[in-house]
């Protein structure tokens, strides 16, 4: 006869770093379903594109707290959104070929930031 503990403990679904990592980008709960499930078992690739993907979600909110200025709020955040886009793709092009890649120009920024993440 088995233990039953050896079946509960196996019966936790572990996610691969990699579809964390994918996760982290798609959407801000994404973003929130990739921390927790990196939480318990923290994997390094995993936690460097959580990282990257939450210094991508701030900057859009700032981005979008600029906006709400008048013309040159407008143009600052339609640019910086483009920006963003380009930086978003970048890193989530990184996460599918499982690279830990920083994104351009702000990525090292990010590490800093968030280095107890």
């Amino acid at each position: 006869m088995e233990d039953s503990n050896t079946h509960s403990n196996e019966a936790k679904s572990t996610f691969d770093p990699k579809t964390i990592a994918i996760i982290a980008y798609l959407t801000v709960i994404g973003l929130v379903v990739a921390f927790v499930l990196n939480n318990e078992k923290k994997d390094e690739f995993a936690a460097f594109h959580i990282k990257q993907s939450l210094g991508l979600v701030i900057i859009s909110l700032g981005l979008f707290i600029i906006g709400m200025i008048p013309i040159l709020g407008w143009i600052l955040s339609f640019l910086g959104s483009i920006f963003l886009l380009y930086l978003w793709i970048m890193g989530l092009i990184n996460a599918i070929n499982h690279k830990s890649k920083s994104v351009p120009i702000l990525g090292h920024q990010f590490e800093k930031w968030f280095a107890n993440i």
